[in-house]
């Protein structure tokens, strides 16, 4: 009942697989090896993007602060969420790797609006070299509250981007899982949509670690070579990573892993509403936010389920605790029952 992260299940055996028909001989480093040429065009036919430039890099991290590299100036601002990866989760990478670029937060909950995000634009560049120039908008999906932005939202989110001539970044750490939700395909859900930069998330739906980075501009892409390799993050062994997104988009793996982890959320999430629990993110595709007591949280870490909590286990065993349950591609049924069970006798 191992439900803290969708970075910590098993890899698939078709990749392992995959890696190791790719451990043998020598072929060229640094991408320039036949497989990873061939994964490159690959991803071009999957996102319908021809012309696209194409890296593939081993983290979440690496891949959105080289984006935002490319899109935002030293003394510009990238437009977020205040809940997303890149403010909560990144260790300032993207003001480093930016050269010092600041985050604007956009009010609001994970699921930026047009309206609020109109007027934090508004609220920068009015000060002339004093403060930040506007910089590029900068989406999660799925969002880090466990949220799907629909295609109406995200449309109307970079239509705001586009109206003042910024551009967009997709932070597509679970973009699998919110694909399969909204029933898109890659393209509808990243340039034909507006976004300029689309990561495309391997890592948290079942490799080992690689994620893609499309630039619909391939204009763009000596620079991020040049910056791939300046911040260390340019594999030598490159075909490694090729050889996992090989497997991934091979007979649509990348769909059949984000369908069974979504599938198990489903099954929680019904669960949870015929116990009359508090689900918290009113969309979702493989992550569950919820409120429960804490004697609740207790009684389901005491059975042996793990995940995280907003809060510790000592304390008041009335108060209300936020707890969040992600699904991987792994989680079997029978495991999903027997969390709910628990549940069942906690509440």
């Amino acid at each position: 009942m191992f439900f803290a992260s969708d970075n910590s299940g098993p890899v698939p055996p078709q990749v392992i697989d995959a890696l190791s028909r790719a451990n043998a001989g020598h072929v060229s480093g640094y991408g320039a090896d036949a497989l990873s040429l061939s994964v490159a065009d690959r991803l071009r036919d999957l996102f319908e993007a021809p012309q696209a430039a194409v890296y593939l890099v081993p983290t979440g991290t690496a891949a959105n602060v080289l984006a935002l590299a490319l899109l935002c100036p030293p003394y510009g601002t990238v437009f977020a969420s205040p809940v997303a990866h890149i403010h909560e989760d990144e260790c300032n990478a993207p003001e480093f790797f930016t050269g010092g670029a600041k985050l604007t937060l956009v009010p609001g909950s994970d699921r930026m609006t047009p309206d609020a995000l109109r007027a934090a634009i508004e609220g920068e560049q009015n000060r002339g070299v004093h403060g930040p120039k506007r910089g590029p908008v900068s989406i999660t999906q799925v969002t880090e509250r466990g949220n799907v932005y629909s295609m109406n939202e995200l449309h109307a989110l970079t239509a705001v981007a586009q109206e003042y001539g910024l551009p967009v970044h997709l932070d597509g750490a679970r973009f699998a899982n919110a694909a399969v939700k909204l029933g898109v395909s890659p393209a509808q859900m990243s340039w034909k949509a507006g976004v300029d930069i689309c990561v495309f998330g391997g890592t948290k739906n079942g490799l080992m670690g690689v994620e893609a980075v499309l630039i619909f501009d391939p204009a763009r892409a000596e620079e991020f070579e040049y910056r791939r390799k300046r911040g260390a993050i340019l594999f030598s062994k490159h075909r490694y990573l090729a050889a996992q997104m090989d497997a991934y988009l091979t007979r649509d793996l990348w769909k059949d892993l984000a369908h069974q982890a979504n599938a198990r959320c489903d099954q929680i999430i019904q669960g949870m509403k015929g116990l009359g629990v508090s689900v918290l993110n009113d969309t979702h595709a493989n992550m569950v936010f919820f409120d429960a007591a804490r004697s609740v949280h207790r009684a389901l870490h005491d059975a042996g389920v793990a995940y995280n909590i907003w809060g510790t286990l000592d304390g008041d065993p009335q108060q209300q605790i936020m707890g969040r349950l992600v699904c991987d591609w792994s989680l079997e049924p029978a495991q999903v029952s027997a969390f709910l069970d628990h549940l069942d006798k906690a509440v």
